[in-house]
């Protein structure tokens, strides 16, 4: 399972750096949130991937009984959807913002600070 796994992050990352090499801003925020999503497997991938129970640990024990699923990644990736869903909302109203105040989402047409090219 964790072969398959590292094939699909392989293939993220790879759409990812696809979508953020073009020229448009929306094409680049979609691959930013597909190289979260890849972050985020790799997390999880990492972790191991166990069938084993809820860590939790009975009364009179100091440890949990048998194998147990490692809650640290699961808590990590969590956190990280939380936090990269902020991002996205937020970079997707700046790009809303530069679309209003420019007309364009090419990159290489928003140049309000630079000169034009001589020649």
């Amino acid at each position: 399972m964790e072969q398959l796994l590292s094939v699909l992050i392989g293939v993220l990352v790879a759409a990812s750096v696809y979508l953020m090499m073009g020229r448009n801003l929306l094409r680049f925020l979609f691959g930013l949130i597909l190289l979260s999503n890849a972050a985020n497997l790799t997390i999880f991938v990492a972790g191991r991937l166990t069938p084993g129970a809820p860590p939790l640990v009975p009364d009179g024990l100091d440890a949990p009984v048998g194998e147990v699923a490692n809650a640290l990644p699961q808590a990590l990736v969590l956190t990280a959807i939380v936090i990269g869903f902020g991002l996205f909302a937020f970079a997707l109203i700046l790009m809303m913002r530069a679309y209003r105040s420019l007309g364009t989402l090419d990159t290489d047409e928003m140049r309000v600070a630079e000169p034009k090219d001589i020649g």
